[in-house]
């Protein structure tokens, strides 16, 4: 049985959407964190392509007159499930584990920002991307 399936498809979307708000938008990160890309492209797909969707549906219909609409309505289709898509995989990667060396990293952040004065309560037992999004997002909203 795969882990994540014990959350519904709804569940993992709104874990998408919170990971992908959380994340950071500072680009010194796209050297350190593969995920970063991954998040920035799930932002552009969500922000335009809703936009191009009904675009390519209007211009169909314009150019093609209502003998298109089959074809016009199965490409809105597809282009709106691509942001459906993004959010998925961006909720099943927030609720992965970190892999060991990523997780030691972590949790040296962890103690260093509670070192600093910081008095943040995140997880250290088998931290989780949402958890490395959500520390990140704190050293670069103090910084």
């Amino acid at each position: 049985m795969v882990w994540f399936m014990n959350m519904s498809i709804f569940e993992i979307i709104k874990l998408g959407q919170k990971y992908m708000k959380l994340w950071p938008n500072k680009a010194v990160l796209v050297n350190y964190f593969a995920e970063y890309r991954a998040v920035q492209i799930s932002r552009f797909v969500c922000r335009y392509f809703p936009t191009l969707a009904l675009i390519t549906f209007v211009v169909q219909l314009y150019f093609g007159s209502f003998a298109v609409l089959p074809q016009a309505v199965v490409y809105t289709v597809f282009i709106l499930s691509i942001p459906i898509q993004a959010l998925v995989m961006l909720g099943v990667k927030a609720d992965k584990f970190l892999p060991p060396a990523l997780a030691s990293w972590y949790k040296e952040g962890v103690a260093r920002v509670n070192e600093q004065g910081g008095d943040i309560k995140l997880s250290l037992h088998k931290p989780r991307y949402f958890d490395l999004a959500n520390l990140l997002n704190l050293t670069y909203s103090k910084a």
